[in-house]
């Protein structure tokens, strides 16, 4: 039987204006589905004209430009709208979702449609039950005593996990390129430590990284660099609740 990490997965990043889910904007959209490890993924893009002045930090993060996504991007409303429905037919047909950091490109995305649509990422999903794999929980709770820092790109070098690249996926741009490297993180933490995780299922491991992620926020608030993860809100994973929720 072939093991989840071997098997089909999908992979979703997001490029934003900066780092608070509950004002910042999406920038970009990439959802990556890949059958088999080593097989050729299929790419799935959006750009979006957010109607904010984008910082430049953000520029130089993303290489994406005002005057860019205002010739290339769409208005936010259809493209929420569009990511939330492309995610929940990943999740009703039970292909684990590989989100790097879940709790910031789930919530971001949710706030979006909040925002454009008066709607919810619950709402798109029709019931079909999130079964996520989140890099960073993954390797903090099976690797947790191993120094250095932990970004995206440092587990990719630390697990040698190789993406494909422009040479292998046409016209790939920098969001799509970091839900490819995620997906591949997640298959050689899966294959480092095959041990404790072959017997588990995907839906298994989502339940144990909803206990391990609220365990880091707990024990670890410093860990979170981010002025917004604090809080009891901070604890879910992998997507968090609105702020009045959380405050009830």
């Amino acid at each position: 039987m072939t093991c989840w990490f071997e098997g089909p997965l999908a992979a979703f990043g997001t490029g934003a204006t900066g780092t608070d889910v509950e004002e910042d904007r999406i920038l970009s959209g990439a959802l990556v589905v890949q059958e088999t490890a080593g097989a050729r993924p299929r790419v799935t893009r959006w750009l979006v004209d957010p109607g904010v002045p984008v910082p430049e930090a953000a520029i130089a993060a993303h290489g994406l430009t005002e005057d860019l996504l205002h010739r290339n991007g769409r208005w936010p409303a259809p493209v929420m709208a569009e990511m939330a429905g492309a995610l929940g037919r990943q999740c009703a047909s039970g292909r684990p979702l590989v989100v790097m950091d879940a709790p910031f490109g789930l919530t971001l995305l949710d706030r979006e449609l909040r925002r454009h649509r008066a709607s919810s990422l619950p709402a798109h999903l029709e019931g079909a039950p999130l079964c996520v794999l989140d890099p960073r929980v993954l390797d903090g709770q099976l690797d947790r005593y191993r120094k250095g820092p932990r970004a995206l790109r440092d587990l990719r070098d630390h697990y040698k996990a190789e993406a494909a690249g422009p040479d292998d996926v046409d016209g790939v741009e920098p969001t799509a390129l970091s839900a490819l490297a995620a997906l591949e993180v997640v298959r050689a933490v899966g294959r480092r430590f095959s041990a404790r995780l072959e017997r588990l299922s995907a839906r298994e491991l989502h339940g144990l990284q909803t206990r391990w992620h609220a365990e880091l926020a707990r024990g670890q608030q410093s860990w979170f660099s981010r002025p917004a993860e604090s809080g009891p809100e901070a604890a879910a994973w992998p997507l968090r609740p609105p702020r009045s929720a959380a405050a009830a």
